[in-house]
């Protein structure tokens, strides 16, 4: 039994043109290569031949050389100097003896090969068959790869109304979970200050989901700027953080000027996202933010911390859903966050990285 409901791969005609002025070469090279899948397009000049390369597309041109008012070698010139036609096949068709000189022309006009007559029958429908082959591959990949296409931004388009659904139920979770902190019974309390928590950090998965299906659908992260001082805004970041993990100590060094007009919300984003790494993967207590506002154009957000980045993750360090691969069991995450903040900051005209600082402590900036 088959359980696969994928559409099978349409399989259409392979389509070849035969040019030659006389109609009994014609009438030969196609009685040789009747077949019922393949569909032979004949011209009777060259003129001709364009006409019908302008409608269809063919896996194989079989041209004579020796043709009044446009030769072979024109034709293939011309085929050669349009994008449409610039890829097709082309074997010469000669009654000629096999000149080099004549076969290098032949060759400099844009031929894949010759063939001379009296034609050998099984050499010309092994040769054909070769370059129909090669076109029904061409064929099959590109549909495959449409598929693929069609069907991840389903999977996105998917994610994305999933994600947006889910606001409603994880509304009501929130509510209940105020409803049990505000009771006088200490152990409800605690019960909602957890739900409440656990709530937050749905929340916080579900938009960075859609935030990921917005990137790979084309829209982008939105930005809405205002003015922002990133003082208290990693200020506050910084203390929420310390509430889920009080073991760490954060310092944080803020130089220069840094109030600029940025999205407060998006960079509450990336700072809590990189904090949170740091708190998280460090090795050691400390982890300390720098806000560098020394120059005018730009202010530089790093936050660095003791421990070493495996280097396997290095090259897709920005990469999402990469939480399977670390050596870790915690489930706090999607893998989504360095993407995120990476998406963020060039949605502000800047950039992500990470170095290893001169010492023993790896940073990310």
């Amino acid at each position: 039994m088959n359980l696969d409901n994928r559409h099978p791969a349409p399989r259409p005609k392979v389509k070849c043109l035969l040019v030659d002025d006389l109609a009994e070469n014609l009438h030969a090279l196609s009685a040789l290569l009747a077949d019922d899948e393949v569909e032979l397009l004949q011209a009777r000049s060259g003129t001709e031949a364009l006409e019908i390369l302008l409608v269809h597309e063919v896996a194989l041109a079989l041209i004579d050389v020796q043709m009044p008012e446009m030769d072979g070698f024109q034709l293939a010139e011309m085929m050669r100097g349009v994008q449409r036609t610039r890829d097709v096949p082309i074997i010469f068709v000669t009654a000629g003896s096999s000149d080099r000189h004549r076969q290098f022309q032949g060759y400099e006009s844009g031929a894949v090969d010759f063939l001379f007559k009296p034609i050998e029958p099984h050499i010309l429908k092994s040769k054909a068959e070769v370059f129909f082959q090669l076109w029904r591959q061409k064929q099959q990949l590109a549909w495959e790869l449409q598929e693929r296409t069609n069907s991840l931004r389903i999977q996105e388009m998917f994610t994305a109304v999933l994600s947006h659904d889910l606001r409603s139920p994880l509304s009501a979770i929130q509510l209940s979970a105020k409803i049990l902190e505000k009771r006088d019974d200490p152990d409800a309390q605690a019960i909602g200050g957890r739900i409440a928590r656990s709530a937050k950090w749905m929340g916080r998965m579900i938009e960075d989901l859609l935030d990921v299906t917005r990137v790979r659908l084309g829209h982008g992260i939105p930005i809405t700027r205002a003015q922002v001082d990133l003082v208290p805004l990693v200020q506050s970041v910084i203390q929420e953080r310390q509430v889920l993990h009080p073991e760490r100590q954060v310092q944080l060094e803020p130089e220069g000027n840094l109030v600029g007009n940025w999205d407060a919300d998006r960079l509450v984003q990336v700072a809590s996202n990189l904090v949170g790494n740091a708190m998280r993967h460090g090795t050691g207590d400390a982890v300390t933010v720098r806000l560098d506002g020394r120059r005018p154009d730009h202010v530089v957000l790093s936050v660095m911390n003791e421990g070493n980045i495996p280097a396997e993750l290095l090259p897709t360090i920005f990469d999402p859903f990469r939480r399977g691969q670390r050596q870790s069991t915690r489930t706090e995450g999607l893998g989504l966050g360095l993407y995120i903040v990476q998406q963020v900051v060039h949605a502000h005209g800047g950039r992500s990285r990470w170095r290893r600082s001169p010492g023993a402590r790896p940073a990310s900036t």
